[in-house]
């Protein structure tokens, strides 16, 4: 693996943290044949690493648009980068109620496989404070 900067291993470490901890609970929900709940938090687990995937993406998008318009008095943002933002949130909310429609997975049980991310981000963070690069 290539020698990464600080703030490309931290999110590398927030990507395979949220998988790890949302399948982790998933898998402990399967040993307790709670079989609906596990699925809900493998899902909601892979919906929110989609969520910091994409996000990062919009992001870097961002600080790409905004310094190559350095200098500008008013950088324009291409309105593409609004409606990508919108089509993300559009899309989790159309997929989390299509399964829990479809697939009768617990709400909540994709609540909490989505927090997963909330928790890698947490270790992650905790992580830097207590290595720092």
């Amino acid at each position: 693996m290539p020698d990464l900067d600080t703030p490309a291993q931290t999110e590398h470490r927030i990507g395979w943290l949220t998988l790890l901890f949302g399948f982790a609970a998933a898998a402990v929900a399967a040993a307790l044949h709670h079989n609906l709940w596990s699925a809900g938090l493998a899902i909601g687990t892979i919906l929110g690493w989609l969520n910091f995937r994409w996000l990062k993406r919009a992001v870097d998008a961002l600080v790409i648009v905004s310094t190559a318009q350095e200098g500008r008095e008013q950088p324009k943002v291409p309105a593409t980068t609004y409606l990508a933002a919108l089509f993300r949130y559009g899309l989790l909310g159309l997929t989390v109620y299509v399964i829990f429609v479809v697939l009768h997975v617990p709400l909540g049980s994709l609540i909490l496989g989505f927090c997963a991310l909330a928790a890698a981000a947490i270790v992650a963070s905790v992580w830097e404070i207590l290595y720092p690069a």
